[in-house]
């Protein structure tokens, strides 16, 4: 067994715990202006409109549950949690990781629409097919419904005349008309099929100036936003190249989305941004109208820090709520379950001022660990590219086997956490399923500490040079949350289509031999100082 005191992590963590007010959380400069990713976190493929004078946006969150994340704004720039539309899914026991996961599958690409009082969530699961969400406020509560038929991508739009349509395909474009129940009312018909390259998808459809646009990527990290413009919802289309931004740093590549004109006549669109083992981060770009077109950014480049919208008055700069200390009855909306939760296995009453995760079934590695609690890693917009996260944890009733503790979460993954074993306790560090370092202790109250370091993919995010660190994480831990010590390897974080979904921090207890334990987390906290 190694006890060792990592000195490089130590001596970043106290200076930066020394400047933590300095740095940046939010995307609002307090000038006027803005800075991209209007959001520096996973919040992908998004979908936005406005609903007098309020905003409200859609994005994907895949299998992880309380999801559907709808999130609201003022003015664009500074959004809050609105609801999660769909609690739990169940609509197959692959969501309850009951022998068979959804990993890189479930909602995404959720088309986002209000009319005559009612807002309208569409999306598709590969497996599952398609479904309809509905509620009288985007605050909910919201009832789902699965659909006869899905559609991949779809692009929902009510018409003038009452009539109902959904733009979807991928590569080909194809337009349905639909009944009220939103079923098929008639043929999928093809409209365009991309020639840009492979990929055309994402399709949004609106009605400007009495002419149809379907709005569409062409998707990938090299990504490009087009459109696509006709007299008739069937066409025939021409189409129409908005822009291709390759310039390395935070608007790589940046693609779908929607398009969203302000209470005062000004045109916005909001893209998202592949952004590496963090995510895909959502970007706030200008939009001007050019001989029918709606071209985005300024002079065919997207902006990185900008005047934000005119809505007609200023609002105050909002923040992501991301630390708990779970003296709540409910959990917060910025916590997602890995899969469907266990309602029975974890509790804020039975030990009140704790989240006690218990047990839920024997399992042999963390994929498969059912209650495992999850929340998206942000980005700083500062020199720092360090986002932490800590816990601590009482382990006393924990069975022989068990194992709790504080992961990042994608494929590969990697955790600080206690393992009993033979009556005793040890501090393991596991790389990807592999125990790299392990220390026995004799103490039921630990402190877990993962650190992140940001990395876009295609370059750091607001200085020209990546750093040596970029892309990695690492793991500590301490028994009076005041000396951390470094334990374990590097994780090399990747964000990859096997999962689907940015890397996360996890809350986690799974039983490796039996069930009937449980830990205690008194809180979370994701600031860089010690508390």
């Amino acid at each position: 067994m190694i006890f060792k005191k990592n000195i490089i992590y130590l001596v970043l963590a106290a200076v930066l715990s020394t400047i933590t007010v300095a740095q940046k959380y939010q995307s609002d400069n307090l000038d006027g202006t803005y800075t991209n990713p209007v959001i520096a976190a996973d919040f992908p493929d998004p979908d936005v409109i406005r609903v007098n004078d309020t905003y409200y946006m859609i994005t994907t969150t895949m299998f992880v549950f309380p999801g559907v994340t709808v999130l609201k704004s003022k003015d664009l720039v500074n959004w809050e949690y609105c609801s999660n539309a769909v609690p739990r899914f169940d609509f197959s026991p692959c969501y309850n990781l009951d022998g068979c996961n959804r990993y890189g599958k479930g909602q995404w690409a959720t088309s986002l629409k209000y009319n005559n009082g009612k807002f309208y969530l569409l999306f598709i699961t590969l497996d599952e097919g398609g479904f309809i969400c509905t509620s009288d406020k985007a605050e909910g509560p919201w009832e789902i419904r699965n659909l006869p038929k899905g559609f991949y991508d779809p692009g929902l739009f009510f018409d003038d005349d009452g009539k109902i349509y959904v733009a979807h395909g991928y590569g080909t474009i194809y337009i349905t008309e639909l009944n009220p129940d939103f079923s098929p009312k008639g043929d999928d018909v093809q409209v365009y099929k991309g020639d840009l390259r492979g990929g055309l998808e994402g399709t949004h459809v609106y009605k400007i100036n009495g002419l149809y646009y379907l709005y569409c990527t062409y998707g990938g990290l090299a990504g490009m936003q087009v459109a696509l413009r006709s007299k008739n919802i069937y066409g025939p289309y021409e189409q129409k190249l908005l822009i291709n931004e390759l310039t390395y740093g935070p608007n790589y590549g940046i693609h779908q989305g929607a398009l969203i004109e302000t209470q005062t006549g000004e045109w916005w669109t909001i893209l998202f941004v592949d952004s590496g083992p963090f995510g895909r981060f959502p970007s706030l770009q200008p939009v001007t109208w050019t001989d029918g077109w709606p071209m985005i950014g300024i002079d065919s480049k997207a902006v990185t820090k900008y005047r934000k919208p005119n809505v007609g008055k200023e609002y105050p700069a909002a923040i992501f709520p991301t630390s708990d200390e779970f003296n709540g009855s409910e959990l917060p909306m910025q916590w997602g379950w890995n899969h469907n939760p266990d309602p029975e296995q974890w509790s804020l009453s039975e030990n009140p001022g704790f989240l006690r995760l218990k047990t839920v079934r024997v399992v042999d590695s963390l994929q498969k660990a059912p209650n495992m609690l999850t929340q998206r890693i942000f980005a700083h917009y500062s020199d720092s590219v360090i986002s932490y996260g800590t816990t601590k944890i009482n382990t006393e009733n924990m069975k022989d086997g068990d194992i709790a503790g504080l992961a990042v979460f994608q494929n590969p993954y990697g955790f600080v956490g206690i393992k009993r074993y033979g009556g005793k306790d040890y501090i393991i560090m596991s790389n990807n399923g592999k125990t790299i370092d392990s220390v026995q202790i004799d103490k039921s109250t630990v402190y877990f500490r993962a650190g992140a370091f940001y990395g876009s993919g295609a370059a750091k995010l607001y200085k020209g040079n990546a750093v040596p660190e970029t892309g990695t994480a690492f793991f500590q831990y301490s028994l009076d949350n005041k000396t951390f010590y470094d334990i374990g390897n590097k994780l090399e974080m990747s964000f990859s289509l096997k999962v689907f979904t940015g890397n996360k921090f996890c809350l986690f207890n799974f039983a490796t031999k039996q069930t009937g334990g449980y830990a205690d987390f008194d809180w979370f906290r994701t600031d860089a100082g010690f508390m």
